[in-house]
């Protein structure tokens, strides 16, 4: 390039000197170095670098022109770019001339600059709206992002959030639109596990407070799923297993008391025989193996006596009528009633009497027992049929099965059977009685009484009576064994008035709405090897006055209020009974009691105090009674028993 060119690509005229403009050039240079440090990412920065360095080639080819001319010139300062200095050689130059002598020039230095900038790296003004263009293009983009990745935050869309919002990281780095939206993604997913987590845990917990572990357990897993070692779930889980368990543990035992209650003693006890290799101490399985064993025990005694009795029946049979043999002969079929020898027997002597059948000979209960007499038998055949009843001879009613022959009558119509004052000697067996429906209020009739005469049950049921399951009155008498009383409205069995008694044995008194046998205003009792379990107030209730009361052998099981209560009796024997997991307590004692002997009784695990003696009982006289594993007191002693709350409450969640 000659001097001429120079002067002619710089606008000046033929005698200005082009050296005056090099401050000039510098402070265009010193602008595009700016543009380099102060660009939005590296992209930009790469291009306007690149056009720095052609910048400093052009001046450098000026410079080289000028010196080619003899034109010395003072060096260009070094590049202020930080990324690529760049420094023009040192060049001395001559004086100056006085910038007021220059002639006019035909382009101006800011036009040169902008032709100079417009050559940088082939774009100039061009690339400068392009990069402007891109700019608003990439901000255009990160604000549709950013709404876009809030959109999807608002529906829980977190991969598509996070893609969004990775994208403007992408555009420009360390972007807080970016960071604050990441924050957003995490913070919302966390709301959204706390939610999930609550929804489940709560599910599992409502499925498992109803019973519906099937559903509690499934309701878990969403959550370990997804959090493998969430310990609330875990803990949920572990009451699952627990309650799993119990459940188990309450079929097994239900199996085993309805085996107890069929009299299958063996299918009881390996019933539960298996429960023990795991929980050896449950109580419950200890009862019933206990209940089973003793049963069996009994059971081989019964058939040894009926074996005896058979013996005895078989001696005085002299083929005519015989009430001692036959009573032998009843008394061995009640104790061995699946012996075909004492059956064909007691058929045989039955024979020597007269045998009326309904139907057959008689269409309904209540046309033979009309015709009867006494020593006559009756047999019903298996079905339903219609009370009330009277008796008032002692005959022999047989049914075939307490679930399979019944008597019932509506509730207003009185007692479905009544023994009267005539019948010496009665005999009913293998009947189920019953009202059809409940009546309320405080007149109700028993579902079976004994009114002044004297009667015997065997094998028989009485459920679901509007008052009493069997009332004996009216210095009636009843002997009871192997009966069942269940879900009565009042007591199971019921003995009152003066010259009443009461035997009850090997008989069962359970969910009754108030006692499981009560006595009270003079009638006397014995009560041998019952079971009085789960009723409404007291398994066995004796307020006998100055009657006896002969209590042994009993099992008082998980009564709402005690085992035993022992109001009054004139004399009596209170032994051998076990009173165990009743909601007050074991045995109540009271002073006008004080004449009968208290010993050999067991209490355990009762929520109440064990044994319970009134002011002015000597604790001494009650030492020979076995009192464990009681709540509150193993003995309770002096207590006022006129004063109710001198009797320990149990917590109200207990009731």
């Amino acid at each position: 390039m000659t001097p001429v060119d120079a002067r002619r690509i710089l606008g000046l005229g033929p005698d200005e000197d082009p050296r005056i403009h090099l401050d000039e050039f510098k402070q265009a240079r010193e602008r595009i170095g700016e543009l380099v440090r102060t660009a939005p990412n590296d992209t930009i920065a790469d291009r306007y670098q690149k056009g720095l360095i052609e910048f400093d080639q052009a001046l450098a080819a000026i410079q080289e022109s000028l010196e080619a001319a003899g034109l010395a010139s003072p060096p260009l300062p070094a590049s202020t770019s930080p990324e690529l200095p760049v420094a023009a050689p040192e060049i001395e130059h001559p004086p100056v001339p006085d910038p007021s002598t220059r002639p006019s020039r035909t382009l101006s230095l800011t036009a040169w600059l902008l032709i100079l900038l417009t050559g940088i790296g082939g774009g100039g003004w061009i690339y400068l709206k392009d990069v402007e263009r891109k700019k608003e293009q990439l901000q255009t983009r990160i604000t549709f992002l950013v709404r876009q990745g809030s959109t999807l935050i608002e529906n829980r869309r977190w991969p598509d959030a996070s893609k969004a919002f990775d994208e403007i990281e992408g555009l420009a780095p360390g972007s807080p639109s970016a960071q604050m939206g990441r924050r957003s993604i995490e913070a919302g997913m966390a709301e959204e596990q706390t939610q999930f987590v609550g929804y489940w845990t709560g599910q599992a917990i409502a499925e498992l407070e109803a019973g519906r572990l099937d559903e509690a357990a499934a309701a878990t897993r969403q959550v370990l799923d997804k959090s493998p070692h969430h310990q609330e779930t875990i803990a949920i889980l572990h009451r699952i297993a627990d309650a799993r368990l119990r459940q188990a543990r309450a079929k097994i035992i239900t199996a085993a008391r309805a085996q107890l209650d069929e009299r299958d003693w063996h299918a009881a006890i390996e019933t539960v025989r298996s429960m023990l290799t795991t929980t050896p101490d449950d109580p419950d399985a200890k009862s019933i193996i206990a209940d089973a064993t003793a049963a069996i025990e009994k059971t081989a005694a019964d058939q040894a006596k009926a074996a005896a009795l058979l013996l005895q029946a078989s001696a005085r049979d002299q083929g005519e009528f015989d009430q001692q043999a036959l009573d032998w002969l009843r008394e061995a079929n009640s104790l061995d009633p699946g012996n075909p020898e004492i059956t064909a027997l007691l058929e045989k002597l039955s024979t020597y009497t007269r045998t009326l059948r309904v139907p057959g000979d008689f269409a309904t209960p209540a046309e033979a027992l009309a015709a009867a007499r006494d020593r006559d038998r009756i047999i019903l055949t298996e079905q339903v049929w219609k009370g009330p009843l009277i008796i008032n001879a002692a005959v022999d009613l047989q049914g075939s099965d307490p679930t399979k022959t019944t008597i019932e009558c509506a509730p207003e119509d009185g007692s479905a059977i009544t023994i009267g004052p005539d019948a010496k000697g009665a005999r009913i067996s293998g009947i189920g009685f019953r009202h059809e429906s409940f009546a309320v209020g405080t007149e109700r009739y028993s579902v079976a009484l004994v009114r002044g005469g004297r009667a015997v049950f065997v094998d028989c049921r009485f459920a679901s009576a509007s008052g009493h399951g069997l009332a004996v009155v009216e210095k009636g008498q009843a002997i009871v064994d192997r009966c069942r009383f269940s879900d009565n409205g009042w007591n199971g069995i019921a003995a009152m008035g003066e010259g009443s008694t009461l035997e009850v044995k090997d008989s069962e008194c359970r969910d009754n709405f108030e006692h499981g046998i009560e006595s009270w205003n003079g009638a006397a009792v014995i009560l041998t090897n019952n079971r009085c379990e789960g009723n409404s107030r007291n398994g066995i209730h004796a307020d006998n006055g100055l009657a006896s009361a002969t209590i042994t052998g009993n099992q008082l099981i998980a009564n709402r209020e005690f085992g035993l209560v022992l109001g009054s009796a004139g004399s009596g024997k209170i032994s051998g009974n076990s009173a165990r997991a009743n909601l007050l307590g074991g045995f109540v004692i009271r002073a006008a009691a004080a004449n009968s002997s208290v010993t050999r009784n067991q209490a355990t695990l009762n929520q109440g105090p064990g044994l319970i003696l009134e002011k002015g009982l000597p604790s001494a006289a009650y030492a020979d009674n076995e009192l464990t594993k009681n709540s509150n007191s193993q003995m309770l002693t002096e207590a006022n028993l006129s004063q109710p709350d001198e009797i320990p409450a149990q917590p109200s969640e207990r009731d």
